[in-house]
């Protein structure tokens, strides 16, 4: 028996952020699908599996490269259903110009977009790229592929009429797991399973990487990571010990976000959303701690961010002093003056804890 490994591929890069129907449009993937990527590779790297499949579309093969395979092999028939008049269009927009058909659609999940691919061919190529995949390779292997197409298969694995395709749920950079016997049968054992692997500082630092970061933010990250070990260290000696693990990747992530709107929260919800809520609340409080009796995880990592100037170590007057000048108005220099505040009253906490000034005020 062999184990055969169907992956949808990350969340691409939609422009404008709007979803919309993708078929043959060919678009690379976005900071998710970057992440996702990682963390498959990660959770595959302990299985050993070497030979990885993908379709020619940019948000397959890139989903295989940050995996980790550097050369995946591209097999004709794994690319996603055409859609037809309706791909690479927003959802909006396919309601506002085919408001009758969409109906319709919604009705019978069989029905293909208008000049769209039909499924029982779609369903019927797929598995022949899945078989070639299969002839050209030893040992359990490995596809990244599209959603649609996964899903034909699955029905016709299953006996399942194609309306029933989208019972299938399969996000983005989930895994489906086929077992196939020696004559080439196929059973399917689970669908859409989101890879979790173990919180690590080596999976921290792939994230990082995946994440394509500017080089000064890079930097930057990297450095507010060393700090926040040395408070966690120092404070370990004062007989506070604080969970490393989740210091040191959501220091080494805090920026992650970094360009969106309250690029704070919207980092944490990203990692929540990649299955890491402990890291959340670390993330979310980096601006800005929350003072409360005991210093936590969050603290320290709120005050290892004020602690780096880009990828220089600073002090917390000067990392202050520096950021000033990128206040636009009043409410934005006030803003800046509580946060100061805040992170002067966490550095003599923690200064006040150790018995000596690890914080450079």
């Amino acid at each position: 028996m062999r184990e055969i490994y169907l992956i949808r591929h990350g969340m691409p890069d939609f422009p404008g952020g709007a979803r919309m129907c993708l078929g043959r449009t060919d678009l690379p993937l976005g900071l998710r699908g970057r992440l996702q990527a990682a963390l498959l590779g990660a959770e595959f790297a302990p299985r050993g599996i070497t030979e990885c499949f993908c379709s020619a579309l940019s948000r397959s093969r890139q989903t295989a490269e940050l995996m980790g395979f550097a050369s995946p092999v591209i097999v004709p028939g794994l690319e996603e259903m055409d859609a037809g008049d309706w791909d690479g269009l927003s959802f909006d927009e396919i309601r506002r110009r085919w408001p009758e058909y969409y109906e319709r659609r919604g009705r019978d999940r069989s029905l293909p977009p208008p000049g769209g691919e039909e499924f029982g061919p779609a369903s019927r190529r797929f598995l022949t790229a899945v078989k070639r995949a299969a002839a050209l390779s030893r040992g359990d292997i490995i596809i990244v592929s599209h959603s649609s197409v996964i899903q034909t298969l699955l029905c016709t694995l299953e006996g399942r009429p194609f309306d029933c395709a989208r019972d299938f749920e399969l996000p983005y950079g989930s895994v489906t797991r086929l077992r196939a016997d020696a004559s080439g049968q196929m059973e399917l054992v689970s669908w859409g399973v989101p890879p979790r692997p173990e919180l690590t500082a080596q999976l921290a630092e792939r994230l990082l990487e995946a994440a394509e970061l500017p080089e000064e933010l890079r930097e930057h990250s990297l450095a507010a990571a060393g700090a926040a070990m040395e408070l966690v260290c120092a404070l370990a000696a004062a007989g506070i010990c604080l969970d490393e693990t989740r210091v040191y990747a959501a220091a080494l992530l805090h920026d992650l976000a970094k360009g969106a709107p309250d690029h704070a929260l919207a980092g944490a919800g990203l990692l929540s959303q990649l299955g890491y809520p402990e890291l959340a609340p670390l993330v979310a409080k980096h601006n800005e701690p929350e003072l409360g009796a005991d210093v936590d995880e969050a603290l320290v990592v709120s005050v290892a961010d004020k602690l780096c100037l880009g990828g220089r170590r600073v002090g917390i007057s000067a990392r202050f002093r520096a950021s000033l000048d990128k206040c636009r108005d009043e409410e934005a220099r006030r803003a800046h003056d509580r946060r100061y505040k805040a992170a002067l009253e966490a550095a003599r906490k923690i200064n006040d804890i150790c018995g000596k000034d690890v914080v450079p005020i």
